[in-house]
């Protein structure tokens, strides 16, 4: 499957999610902590690989690295929300506004990658190269999706950083458990 395909496919999942969380009542805990959880599970994992996979990748051509740069501030607005939705879930605070707030943010995101980042991916990447980026997708999102808060977001400073920076990151990580 080309990385194009393989993103829709969790572009529509997450707003599955969300859309179910959004439509339960306000005192189902139960239901909307599972909810949370299934977000979290979803979100970050495809966040975090779309980021070193596609994102990355993307940015190597000139025309690419302004896309690229703008998806990963939308990723940090959008991880920065459903942080706060899995406090709010904690204490049953105003969650819905922030879900709500969530959906219209990862709506944005969806659309412009969708249309003006896979555009410019496709002028830049062939059919094979896109494959190869789907299946490099699809293996590093169950790996992703073990790792602590801490594991991900010394996942989101590396994938930032500029490529020849990275790998020494990515290593010192192991010194500062």
């Amino acid at each position: 499957m080309e990385i194009y395909e393989a993103l829709k496919k969790d572009h529509v999942k997450v707003k599955q999610i969300l859309h179910e969380m959004l439509a339960i009542p306000d005192t189902d805990d139960a239901n909307r902590t599972r909810l949370v959880q299934m977000l979290r599970d979803e979100l970050i994992p495809h966040a975090r690989a779309e980021e070193a996979i596609f994102y990355n990748s993307l940015r190597t051509a000139a025309s690419g690295k302004d896309l690229a740069m703008h998806g990963y501030r939308e990723h940090l607005e959008a991880e920065g929300l459903l942080r706060m939705l899995q406090a709010q879930d904690k204490v049953n605070m105003d969650w819905k506004n922030t879900a709500s707030k969530l959906l219209s943010a990862l709506e944005h995101h969806i659309q412009e990658e969708e249309g003006n980042m896979f555009n410019e991916a496709r002028k830049n990447f062939s059919a094979e190269e896109a494959q190869m980026m789907g299946s490099a997708f699809e293996k590093l999102k169950p790996e992703i999706r073990e790792e602590t808060i801490l594991g991900t977001t010394w996942d989101m400073v590396a994938n930032m950083m500029p490529p020849r920076f990275t790998d020494s990151f990515k290593n010192s990580r192991s010194s500062h458990p």
